[in-house]
């Protein structure tokens, strides 16, 4: 299994943003998330785009962007994680936990302080997956603060001293 980055545009990217647009209306009975994505914003140092491939299948998926728009609830030094998704045929080996960590020491490295994200109440496994990973539920912030099956969760990536 190898992680690496990749741009958002890439066709692995793309395919796989499709099939979790696909995941996201099945679960909410909606047109999938509608935040507007380029790939600009997960291009170091700004965020990173990462793919977890076994040999040449793309399994797995994940990138993180700089946020800091206070008007929608960021702070400054905010990293916000999107577009994490495993392909179902691939739960349960531990990919989004190794790509969640790789974007979180890149983050980190880039100088960010604070790792959040939105997630909803129909994904129970991402709930669980961020809680087990250090994440606590904060504010509601983004797009879909308003949104009542909204879940938002932060990280601290600065050590406590």
């Amino acid at each position: 299994m190898e992680i690496r980055p990749v741009r958002y545009d890439h066709p692995d990217a793309v395919a796989l943003d499709a099939l979790v647009q696909q995941e996201y209306a099945r679960r909410y009975g909606d047109d999938g998330d509608i935040t507007p994505l380029t790939p600009e914003m997960f291009t170091p140092p700004h965020g990173m785009y990462l793919i977890a491939y076994d040999g040449t299948r793309p399994l797995a998926t994940g990138g993180w962007r700089r946020q800091e728009d206070a008007a929608e609830g960021y702070a400054v030094g905010d990293a916000e994680i999107k577009r994490m998704f495993v392909l179902p045929k691939a739960r349960g080996r531990g990919l989004a936990r190794r790509i969640l960590a790789a974007l979180e020491a890149d983050a980190r490295a880039a100088g960010r302080s604070r790792m959040v994200l939105e997630t909803g109440t129909k994904q129970p496994e991402a709930l669980e997956l961020y809680a087990s990973s250090g994440y606590v539920m904060v504010e509601k912030f983004g797009l879909y603060r308003t949104y009542e099956e909204s879940r938002c969760m932060a990280k601290s990536l600065v050590a406590e001293g």
